[in-house]
């Protein structure tokens, strides 16, 4: 096992159990214990968890980026408000990627008066807009992985290597603007990498607490990004960074 499928696996492990044991982790990937323990140290140094005696813990700060899903469920007006913001960058006619996440699916909601074509391998994003008679829906094939919402496959990505859109929307769980963005999970990874090069127009959705942080795995370069639609809270810093970079920001 490739050491970044380890690195997966326990921050899967982690996100479910909170605490987890070197020992058992030893036993779960057939590794040494001393393998882990390495492990845990590389993932320590990226801020991704905190090692205990004999294991390891969720890291302890309003910053953390697990797990995930408590981490976004304190955002929803925060997600609302950049939707509504990215909402209003769609043309009438423009056929349009949408990548699954919470974020992208408060797009989808604002739906509905445009005539848009979308395509979207996410099916919370599908079911929202299925009955919305001015869009357009394609689902490229695929299997539901796990807990996602998404689908994921061979004819996805045979479809996406044939795709040419006006704007994709995607999202990301670390932004970083030195070493770009990333995600926990290389299924996530290569399906982002694709769709940021089928578009003419790349629109990062991303709240500002996602800023300054990195996950496991790169999938693109900032530069690769044409717009970033982001909350008003986000540090000048990054604002500068960004301006440096000829990247627009959009402030909801």
């Amino acid at each position: 096992m490739l050491s970044i499928e380890r690195y997966q696996r326990i921050l899967a492990e982690l996100e479910k159990q909170k605490v987890i044991k070197v020992s058992a982790l030893s036993k779960q990937l057939k590794v040494t214990e001393k393998t882990i323990r390495i492990d845990l140290e590389t993932l320590e140094s990226r801020g991704l968890l905190t090692r205990i005696h004999g294991g390891a813990m969720l890291v302890e700060s309003e910053e953390r980026l697990l797990p995930i899903e408590e981490r976004q469920s304190g955002q929803n007006e925060v997600k609302q408000a950049i939707a509504k913001r990215a909402e209003q960058l769609i043309v009438p006619g423009e056929t349009i990627l949408m990548d699954g996440g919470s974020t992208t699916v408060e797009i989808a909601k604002l739906l509905g008066d445009k005539e848009v074509t979308v395509i979207t391998n996410d099916l919370n994003i599908a079911h929202v807009l299925q009955a919305k008679p001015k869009v357009q829906l394609l689902v490229p094939g695929g299997e539901r992985i796990a807990n996602s919402s998404s689908l994921f496959g061979t004819q996805a990505t045979q479809f996406l290597q044939k795709l040419h859109v006006n704007r994709v929307f995607f999202g990301a769980t670390g932004v970083s603007v030195e070493q770009g963005l990333s995600v926990f999970t290389s299924l996530h990874a290569d399906w982002k990498k694709q769709i940021v090069e089928c578009a003419e127009v790349v629109t990062l959705v991303a709240d500002s607490s996602k800023f300054g942080k990195i996950a496991l795995i790169q999938f693109a370069n900032m530069d690769q990004v044409d717009i970033i639609v982001t909350d008003d809270r986000l540090d000048k810093i990054y604002k500068r960074q960004l301006k440096e970079r000829n990247i627009q920001v959009l402030l909801a």
